[in-house]
């Protein structure tokens, strides 16, 4: 049956009619297809939801993105790679004020070759700007004592506040606890007094086993070498032997130590070396009078505690101020000295040490990040660190070549690490230096010593290269490998911007696994916040809160 032309009109008017109504319930919105009954079928979603908020939080990022970064005139104390996280120095965060943390995403992979740094607030260290308004004659020093500091130390001319807060103690026969941050002149500040103490006591019978008056323990054989370097040259302008005891080369090294003549009045030496020695009875500890523990958190860790619980057993450490008095009865005094002090310090020091003689002497600048130094932190993967530090190494090089300019420590979490990165260097022709705790006594001897004078500008070193060593001619530190702790940072970190140094001091750190985002995020909110770095502040006081 054939439809008329008219009849043919109207059936494509229908079905132009249902093909509009179709296209208007296809794309018509969510809102408007609620279902008014069971029977009929729900509602067919084009887009998923998650991408519909995806493009969402996109578009509002794109508006967030043209708003312009209002920032306060003046010096930064936070400059990060997205200017939104710059924080101005002048900026105090309240108590509970949330703070904008730059490192905040960056346990995310997208975040890496972001940045940011704390900036300097100040230009000279904090221990310079405490120098005390007295002289060292006015700590109660002997003229003998004083002659001899300005024999060696010309250009020391004022003490520190460290210097003049624990000499007076140490005179008065009082046991001390120092913690005060580095490059603060605490290896004087306990120097001093031991020698004006020795020089009122008779010697020992030079016939006898050695038996030194006076006994300086440190972590590390270089460490040793450079506490014996620096009170050498005062022990001999006073008539005191200082000699040094350090391990690595076997027991004949040792016996030939000892067996010196005349024997060691002040002796500088290792927990190992001299665990040796008294378990061998070389060496006898009946005459100690003063026994120092510098760098007393690594000596008072788990990798020492045993060798040290053994030494001061067999020190006879005095209850008080009146047991130093007798001549012929001696008694040592206790000095202990660090930048940070592990929780067990307090329960070590019961056992050795009365809790009325012991005084407590702490800096303002204690567990804080340091305001003289720059600090920058990399996001970067783990196969970005090679070319990024081969660049940063180069680009001192061209520096060192137009002006004169400091040395650069490159710190690595292992002796392997150093090995091999030394060897990527080698590749580079880039001249460098390593020290690591696995190489040989004789290959480590005199390495640090090279670097300090200028033979080469580069070190590549593990955490022994952090404790107490003096580096005045540092300019840069790079972590390599982040360090596993805050106290090993602080420690990494004090390298440079040291008291004596004119040179600004800067450290760079490549942030690479989530554990090392973590220390990080905690860096940078303590900067923020201008405080300690959490966790630090309870090893020392709680444990003296069981003391004093």
């Amino acid at each position: 049956m054939r439809l008329s032309s008219s009849e043919e009109n109207m059936a494509l008017v229908w079905s132009s009619r249902l093909s509009l109504c179709a296209a208007r319930l296809f794309l018509a919105p969510r809102r408007e297809l609620a279902v008014s009954s069971p029977d009929e079928p729900l509602p067919v979603v084009r887009i998923p939801r998650a991408l519909q908020r995806r493009q969402e939080q996109r578009q509002r990022g794109r508006g967030n993105s043209l708003r312009p970064v209002l920032v306060r005139p003046g010096p930064l104390l936070i400059s990060a790679r997205r200017r939104e996280f710059n924080q101005p120095a002048r900026l105090t965060l309240a108590r509970w004020e949330s703070a904008p943390l730059a490192s905040r995403g960056w346990k995310n992979r997208r975040s890496r070759w972001d940045h940011f740094s704390i900036e300097r607030s100040q230009r000279e260290t904090p221990a310079l700007r405490n120098l005390s308004e007295g002289s060292f004659a006015d700590l109660g020093l002997e003229p003998r004592v004083l002659r001899a500091l300005q024999e060696v130390a010309p250009e020391v001319l004022r003490p520190t506040t460290v210097q003049s807060s624990t000499i007076p103690p140490l005179l008065r026969g009082r046991h001390i606890l120092c913690a005060a941050e580095t490059g603060s002149g605490k290896t004087l500040s306990y120097l001093l007094p031991l020698f004006q103490q020795l020089l009122g006591r008779p010697k020992p019978d030079p016939r006898s086993i050695p038996a030194p008056r006076g006994l300086v323990l440190v972590p590390s054989r270089e460490l040793a070498e450079q506490v014996r370097i620096v009170a050498q040259p005062l022990g001999n302008s006073l008539g005191i032997h200082v000699q040094e005891l350090a391990g690595g080369r076997g027991m004949i090294r040792i016996r030939l130590q000892l067996c010196k003549r005349p024997p060691a009045d002040v002796l500088v030496a290792t927990p190992g070396a001299m665990w040796k020695s008294l378990k061998r009875q070389l060496i006898s500890l009946e005459q100690l009078s003063f026994l120092v523990l510098d760098e007393a958190d690594t000596l008072l860790d788990e990798s020492f505690l045993e060798l040290m619980d053994y030494i001061l057993g067999k020190s006879h450490i005095a209850e008080g101020p009146d047991d130093l008095k007798d001549p012929f009865n001696p008694k040592a005094q206790l000095v202990l000295v660090g930048a940070t002090f592990p929780e067990g310090v307090g329960q070590l020091l019961s056992k050795v040490a009365s809790s009325e003689s012991l005084t407590t002497i702490t800096s303002s600048k204690l567990h804080c990040i340091m305001p003289h130094v720059k600090q920058t932190f990399m996001r970067l993967k783990g196969a970005e660190k090679v070319a990024e530090l081969v660049q940063i190494l180069k680009r001192h090089d061209r520096a060192d070549r137009t002006c004169s300019s400091g040395t650069v420590l490159v710190f690595c979490n292992s002796s392997s690490t150093v090995n091999w990165l030394g060897y990527i260097l080698d590749d580079h022709k880039i001249q460098h230096l390593r020290l690591q705790g696995q190489m040989p006594a004789s290959m480590r001897a005199g390495i640090f010593q090279s670097f300090q004078k200028g033979y080469r500008d580069i070190l590549l070193c593990t955490d022994i290269a952090s404790r107490g060593l003096d580096s005045t001619h540092v300019e840069l530190v790079v972590n390599y490998d982040f360090p596993l702790t805050l106290q090993d940072y602080i420690h990494r970190a004090g390298r440079v911007g040291r008291v004596g140094s004119e040179l600004p001091g800067t450290v760079i750190s490549f942030v690479t696994h989530p554990w090392d985002v973590s220390l990080v995020q905690k860096i940078e909110l303590a900067a923020r916040r201008k405080r300690s770095l959490p966790g630090l502040g309870s090893s020392v006081r709680e444990p003296l809160s069981q003391l004093t």
